[in-house]
């Protein structure tokens, strides 16, 4: 910390810079004064929609002088910061805060909170509008330089969102293990020239090595350390809608946030249908029992929806819910290019391709009561997912699963029980 705090000193004397705002706090009891909440929201936004940067509150912007922040008050500028970034920016910005203690021009220690703003993926709307840091300011973006923007960061670009470096993930939070499962006995590659070559990780923009999205989402434990709603949340139900029995203190009957690596999560999601779907008997020539859902097209359906949704979408997650006359399956996005629900049996369109390369190299999981497949990994790259889907389906209930959009911005998967 010796060094960081002599180089952030350095810094300081030399001014500010594309990367580097101060800014002087003034108090009213415990609450920072004047319309700081707004401003700060704006250099927070600025530097997140250009390259990043660092903000140290508590000292002052025309003499560089370290006034510092009283002790006592320095949690509730953390708070201050923390709230900042998470209701006055949309989407949110995850900044790292940081209290430190440097020497003003007297010698004397003083505290200050530096907050750390990593280059983005996404566009950020601060209080004020869409802002950029360029030079020792912000200005605020033209529609000209908000649509470039946002072209860049944007689902639509050549660059697929899944393949874009994500700015605080390094190589070294890669899981050795979850990227072996991507070697073959000839492949004598490091982790990192692997991940390289495998779309698990890109240069960015200074030339440095990052995870992209794919390999944050494939080749960590905690996916969700930077890309917070890549999760799948399910929940079953006892009645037929989440209205009904609400009165009633059991109306949920299972829930869980599956999280970690996307084959997992695909496997965690196949054994909640599993275990919470009815199972009825039927006596012919012997018992012969009946599941609510193919679990084979369950699988189908979950493998689908962490290959194909839409990871740029910040506040999205998959849903799955259970009722007790079907399943419901939401996953982030518009369909992509021009595909249509009718079309998604005959045609294939994919929107992130190093997440399906990946997945079909991924194991199909075992131990899942009813789950049956001649596939060995999770993804074919043949586009009979959907078919399965529906035909499966339709055939253990009598009818059809259906796919429909929600407001342009989520596909809806609707699988029918059986019985």
């Amino acid at each position: 910390m010796r060094h960081e705090t002599h180089e952030l000193l350095s810094q300081i004397a030399a001014g500010e810079d594309s990367y580097l705002e101060f800014k002087e706090l003034s108090f009213s009891g415990d609450v920072v004064k004047g319309r700081k909440r707004d401003a700060l929201a704006d250099e927070i936004a600025a530097f997140s929609n250009a390259r990043g940067g660092k903000l140290v509150l508590g000292i002052e912007d025309d003499t560089r002088e370290i006034r510092g922040v009283p002790l006592e008050k320095l949690d509730s500028v953390a708070n201050f910061v923390t709230e900042i970034c998470r209701d006055k920016i949309d989407p949110p910005v995850d900044a790292i805060i940081e209290k430190l203690e440097l020497p003003d021009s007297s010698g004397n220690l003083r505290w200050v909170v530096l907050v750390e703003v990593e280059r983005s993926l996404s566009t950020h709307r601060s209080p004020s509008g869409y802002y950029l840091r360029s030079g020792t300011s912000k200005r605020k973006m033209s529609q000209d330089q908000l649509g470039r923007l946002m072209q860049q960061r944007s689902r639509s670009r050549l660059i697929q969102f899944d393949e874009t470096p994500v700015p605080s993930a390094a190589v070294f939070h890669l899981d050795s293990v979850l990227v072996d499962r991507f070697r073959t006995s000839r492949i004598l590659d490091s982790t990192e020239t692997l991940a390289l070559k495998l779309g698990m990780a890109a240069k960015d923009d200074r030339g440095t090595t990052k995870l992209t999205v794919a390999g944050v989402l494939l080749g960590t434990t905690r996916p969700g350390k930077w890309l917070p709603n890549a999760f799948i949340q399910a929940t079953a139900y006892r009645g037929a809608s989440i209205g009904m029995p609400l009165d009633q203190p059991n109306y949920q009957l299972d829930a869980k946030d599956i999280r970690g690596p996307l084959d997992q999560q695909v496997a965690e999601a196949c054994r909640f249908v599993a275990r919470n779907q009815r199972v009825s008997a039927r006596k012919t020539l012997g018992r012969r029992d009946l599941p609510q859902y193919d679990m084979s097209a369950v699988f189908e359906a979950l493998v689908n929806a962490v290959a194909h949704r839409d990871y740029s979408l910040d506040r999205s997650k998959i849903r799955v819910r259970m009722f007790s006359n079907r399943l419901e399956i939401y996953s982030p996005g518009e369909l992509v290019n021009t595909m249509t629900p009718e079309a998604m049996a005959y045609r294939q369109a994919a929107r992130n391709e190093v997440i399906t390369s990946l997945l079909a190299k991924c194991e199909v999981p075992t131990e899942i009561d009813g789950l049956k497949t001649v596939r060995s990994t999770l993804m074919d790259r043949r586009g009979e997912g959907v078919p399965i889907i529906l035909e499966r389906s339709q055939k253990l209930s009598g009818r059809e699963p259906r796919y429909e959009t929600i407001d342009g911005i989520e596909l809806l998967l609707t699988v029918f029980a059986a019985g």
